[in-house]
């Protein structure tokens, strides 16, 4: 094998390493104070939101699973997945008053619906985030057809 063979094969590998990443990560939107009000506002549908700092031991704890909800929610055009670095967008989670890291909150048509406190892996995650929106939905037809 020629030296530059031996040199693009690990290059090769590390792009697509950094391509599968990447396509992990799309399926959570980071959202800033310039994109929150209006993302969270959009007609029938859900937001659920990790809100969190960097240097927060309990925020790196969860290592991807915030991506993994992301992946397995994919293809819910329902619900959307949102992150928010409460470090560089402090007025957001000033806004929707965040006073402990992390915080997961759903919304649902601009409004906050609830505060999610119970386990953290996909499948709680999952199952919460599924049930509240259709609560939240079913709600929202009922004041629709009360107008």
């Amino acid at each position: 094998m020629t030296l530059g063979a031996r040199l693009v094969a690990p290059m090769i590998i590390l792009v697509l390493l950094f391509l599968s990443i990447e396509l992990i990560k799309a399926e959570v939107i980071t959202l800033t104070p310039e994109t929150f009000s209006d993302k969270v506002k959009e007609k029938d549908t859900a937001w659920f939101v990790k809100f969190c700092v960097p240097w927060c031991k309990h925020c790196k704890k969860l290592g991807n699973l915030w991506e993994e909800l992301g992946k397995a929610m994919e293809g819910d055009d329902e619900i959307e997945i949102g992150e928010v670095d409460c470090g560089t967008s402090r007025a957001v989670c000033t806004k929707v008053e965040i006073h402990s890291y992390p915080t997961f909150k759903l919304f649902y048509n601009g409004e906050e619906v609830s505060k999610y406190q119970g386990k953290r892996d996909v499948e709680s995650l999952k199952a919460f985030v599924v049930e509240e929106t259709e609560k939240a939905a079913e709600k929202a037809q009922l004041e629709d057809k009360e107008l």
